[in-house]
């Protein structure tokens, strides 16, 4: 027994030590993947779509923590982020729509920031064809102008919401997040503002993505898209 625990370990498990551990840092500190399993992003990120996680947009992590080596930039209003929850730790991916120092409002699903008006345009069906037909008649889509950064959004009129919100100053070294689905998201109008240690990375690109309403059939056209 013993000689086969040493062979064991001698041929198979210690010649994978190092690939694992390598692989492992470089998901900590450079890029991962991050499965979406829910509708909170939608119509921008849906459910089964997995997302590639860009660590090194903002800085360099030590791996395995949160303590910083470098910074380049901060987050941007519009920005795609993976973030902790406060208080529970649970990943998220929402998207930035206040900085720190930014007054952000909702007046019936209206964004203010700094008291000005957000603008909205048509969303062209192309956005929505990957939604199910009978989700997309009850919801309401439109193009959201966030600090010159169009972006999809939608509303679910008939779902209780939180639709009118704030104003709330955001703390310094904290961000305000949302969830695309303005009115079925769990984020900061329920859990607070982010702290900046917490924000993981930027969510840029779909990596691959499978309808979880039709035993994961791929939505080939999704695979590598930009996420905007």
């Amino acid at each position: 027994m013993k000689k086969f625990i040493r062979i064991f370990w001698s041929d198979w498990v210690r010649p994978l030590v190092l690939p694992i551990l390598v692989v492992s840092a470089a998901k900590s500190a450079l890029a991962d993947f991050e499965y979406v399993p829910t509708g909170s992003m939608k119509p921008t990120i849906l459910e089964g779509d997995v997302v590639i996680v860009n660590k090194l947009a903002y800085d360099l992590k030590v791996p395995f923590t949160t303590y910083r080596l470098a910074l380049w930039k901060n987050p941007a209003a519009g920005d795609i982020v993976v973030c902790f929850e406060p208080g529970d730790g649970t990943r998220l991916v929402k998207r930035v729509v206040g900085l720190p120092g930014d007054r952000v409002e909702l007046r019936n699903d209206r964004l203010f920031v700094n008291g000005r008006a957000m603008t909205y345009q048509p969303l062209a069906a192309g956005a929505v064809r990957d939604m199910d037909p009978a989700e997309r008649s009850k919801a309401v889509f439109a193009s959201e102008d966030l600090q010159s950064r169009a972006h999809s959004v939608m509303a679910l009129p008939a779902v209780a919401a939180w639709r009118t919100f704030g104003p709330i100053q955001v703390p310094a070294g904290e961000y305000f997040v949302m969830g695309d689905n303005r009115d079925n998201s769990k984020d900061s109008r329920y859990f607070g503002c982010v702290p900046r240690r917490e924000i993981v990375g930027e969510a840029d690109t779909i990596l691959v993505s499978g309808d979880l309403d039709h035993y994961l059939n791929p939505r080939f056209d999704r695979f590598l898209s930009k996420l905007h």
